[in-house]
């Protein structure tokens, strides 16, 4: 399989992605297992997979076809759930992940994804893909269920700093509508900035001060910006759009995820109370398949790093073919539209503007 450059722009195929076969906690036959899926039903998808040489070969060569479209990049040592950041980018140059970064770093592929532990990978894609010219935190985004028509919210940070000034705030709002502008083609996306109330008085001085840049923005970088929100807002039809802080953002990530969890597991329960529940969730098994696809984790998998000279997809490190397959699929997306040019074109069109960031947005008219 070869790869180029042109394979980076938006709408021509094929196109490459980087897969770390090493980083998930069910090992690479999972990471196999999914990227089979995703090749199956797309053709103009190509893969760089990185890991030990011998085990992946024989993994692949039980996959029908995969072969034919899959180059597997030999790296040895992989990147653990318990390694510190630090660490990995001092001995990590032979680790499975330091190989996934290097293929989208050095214009093979277009998007790397990794199963892998975010602070290494986070840290490792910082080093070798570097930030954007005027993004001072990168932050990562996720795809959050919600109430609107697209079926899904972008919610951002979510763990990648704990910390956020109130110009990274407006360069999360900025990255955020980009994404939803491209990823869910939203022409205006909503934007809301997370507080624990609705009203412009409440908040911590950055949030307001965040609200004010925010407000300033928004005309300019042609999204929309409804205020202030509420947890309650995140899945709801208020904003297409939450900023928040990567502290605040995992906690409610974390607790949504642990939610659906112990809904599907109440559902079970009281379904198996009594013959006639029994008989009832037959009855309603389609509803509940319904129901179960729709909040399933596994099927939103990925969160995306954003403010980077290149793509970066995290999967869960728990996440099984379904959760491999769903992220690939978002990495396929990304690259398709040509994501990575476009959000580089949003941040660059902004970091001439002065502190009060009057005239945000592209100069010639153009969204991205």
């Amino acid at each position: 399989m070869t790869s180029s450059q042109d394979q980076k722009k938006a709408g021509a195929g094929p196109f490459v992605l980087s897969i770390d076969a090493m980083g998930g906690d069910r090992g690479p036959a999972t990471v196999v297992a999914g990227i089979a899926d995703s090749a199956a039903l797309n053709p103009d998808i190509r893969f760089i997979l990185h890991g030990p040489a011998a085990e992946l070969e024989r993994l692949v060569a039980k996959r029908k076809g995969l072969s034919e479209v899959c180059e597997i990049r030999d790296a040895a040592d992989v990147v653990s759930m318990d390694d510190k950041p630090s660490q990995v980018m001092r001995n990590g140059k032979k680790t499975s992940m330091w190989s996934t970064l290097d293929s989208v770093r050095n214009g093979e592929a277009t998007v790397a994804v990794s199963c892998g532990n975010t602070g290494a990978l986070m840290a490792l894609s910082m080093i070798r893909l570097r930030k954007l010219p005027g993004v001072n935190r990168p932050a990562i985004a996720i795809l959050w269920p919600s109430r609107n028509p697209q079926g899904f919210n972008v919610m951002l940070d979510v763990g990648a700093d704990i910390r956020a000034d109130a110009r990274d705030l407006l360069q999360f709002a900025l990255m955020g509508a980009s994404y939803a502008r491209n990823g869910l083609a939203l022409d205006r996306p909503r934007v809301g900035l997370l507080n624990v109330g609705t009203e412009e008085h409440k908040g911590r001085s950055e949030l307001k001060e965040a609200h004010e840049l925010i407000s300033q923005a928004a005309d300019g970088a042609q999204f929309e910006f409804v205020g202030f929100v509420e947890g309650g807002d995140i899945p709801g039809k208020k904003a297409d759009v939450i900023v928040t802080d990567g502290f605040t953002g995992n906690v409610a990530l974390k607790t949504g995820e642990g939610t659906a969890s112990l809904i599907g597991d109440l559902l079970k329960e009281a379904f198996a109370y009594s013959p006639l529940s029994r008989l009832a969730s037959l009855l309603a098994l389609t509803s509940l398949r319904r129901l179960q696809k729709r909040i399933d984790p596994r099927r939103v998998n990925g969160g995306v790093f954003l403010g980077l000279n290149g793509t970066v997809v995290k999967s869960h490190g728990s996440a099984d073919a379904t959760g491999v397959s769903a992220a690939v699929k978002l990495a396929f997306k990304l690259a398709q539209i040509g994501f990575t040019d476009k959000l580089a074109a949003r941040v660059a069109s902004t970091a001439a503007l002065d502190h009060d960031a009057d005239g945000f947005g592209a100069k010639d008219g153009t969204t991205q």
